[in-house]
């Protein structure tokens, strides 16, 4: 048996996801790219590379890992690229994308030999939380004033927007997206290629996928663009949990129960938009799930089981893939949970495990 905590990627369930994508690239023409920013735990990249159509990135590294290990179409996006970095990122991307006019102009000779974009700020979003809008008052995300893309248009192919975040309401996809059509549409003409960015829950259950293609397909005609997506999310949605076991068990009043795992460590968002976690369990006796870092809130959340937790009961977080192998730090020095993937014929592989030497190195 393997050791907890790990994080237990399921194949099958990821293949779920897949054949949504695979359903709408077909039906829409549109590109999907993986967000390694969400998702970038490569040993399940083989599977994926056979249904999506590259990577997206946000850094170097990222870039990078996209380039060397999922290969295809290779796009590279930064907030801000350095000096020391934009030769080597050029290197390995098909696509550069700037945040900034600025960071266009400045690396516009490193940069010419391939196709360039610019992030495009819409000034409106879906997002519920101000930490992840990019579309807040004074934003740095991107450009937005009209006039002065123009002075650049003949030195880039695309626009990025990203603007989308856990978005399920296709409605409300479909206006936003007209808003966009009607303010940039001159703009939108002249390029060859548009990127929605990510945030569309398009892998959700019960949402519209043929009425998402139809639109996307009705853009790409309107504006002779190639669209692509960069789902991130979507791509792994409910394909992965963290996997771990009660170590102690007290009442001050509630039931509480310590697990060999961290919110803090290993599941950070959760902790930073203040959302319990996910499990899949119902009963009678509810106990509130505690990780085992120093943090007072280092809390996973309550729930109910179907009978009392006892010390060695093991417990699977669910839908625990995005945001959280990418986010996972040394917190406490709480050991990191191991990688591990269920394969189509059932089988657990063990991809990584970590340990006190991973732990040292990352400090000096």
């Amino acid at each position: 048996m393997i050791q907890t905590p790990y994080y237990l990627i399921d194949r099958a369930k990821l293949s779920r996801n897949m054949e949504i994508i695979d359903r709408l690239r077909a039906q829409s023409g549109a590109k999907a790219l993986l967000a390694l920013k969400c998702f970038a735990t490569w040993p399940v990249f083989d599977q994926m590379r056979e249904h999506m159509d590259g990577t997206t990135s946000s850094s170097l590294y990222e870039l990078r890992l996209g380039r060397e290990k999922f290969g295809k179409e290779t796009h590279a996006y930064s907030v801000g690229w350095s000096d020391h970095e934009i030769a080597e990122a050029v290197g390995y991307a098909d696509k550069i994308i700037f945040n900034s006019i600025g960071q266009l102009e400045r690396f516009d000779n490193q940069s010419a030999q391939i196709e360039r974009g610019l992030r495009l700020n819409p000034r409106f979003s879906t997002s519920g939380f101000d930490l992840a809008d990019p579309a807040r008052p004074f934003s740095r995300l991107g450009e937005w004033d009209q006039k002065k893309i123009e002075t650049v248009m003949d030195r880039i192919s695309g626009f990025m927007i990203h603007y989308n975040c856990e978005n399920a309401d296709f409605d409300l996809f479909d206006t936003q997206l007209a808003r966009i059509e009607d303010e940039f549409g001159d703009l939108l003409k002249r390029l060859k290629w548009v990127s929605l960015g990510g945030g569309i829950h398009f892998t959700g259950e019960g949402y519209p996928v043929d009425k998402l293609a139809a639109r996307l397909r009705a853009f790409q005609d309107r504006f002779g663009v190639q669209v692509y997506l960069e789902p991130g999310e979507a791509a792994i949605t409910n394909s992965a949990s963290l996997e771990v076991t009660v170590i102690d068990t007290l009442n001050n009043g509630k039931d509480l129960a310590i697990v060999d795992s961290s919110v803090e460590a290993h599941m950070l968002d959760l902790l930073i938009y203040r959302q319990p976690a996910k499990m899949e369990v119902s009963g009678d006796h509810p106990w509130m799930i505690c990780g085992k870092s120093c943090l007072a809130g280092d809390i996973f959340g309550e729930f109910n089981f179907p009978t009392p937790l006892s010390v060695g009961d093991r417990l699977s977080i669910a839908d625990a893939a995005g945001y959280t192998m990418v986010k996972k730090n040394w917190f406490n020095g709480v050991k990191m949970p191991s990688i591990v993937v269920r394969e189509l014929d059932g089988s657990l592989s063990l991809k990584r495990e970590f340990g006190y030497a991973d732990y040292e190195s990352s400090l000096g």
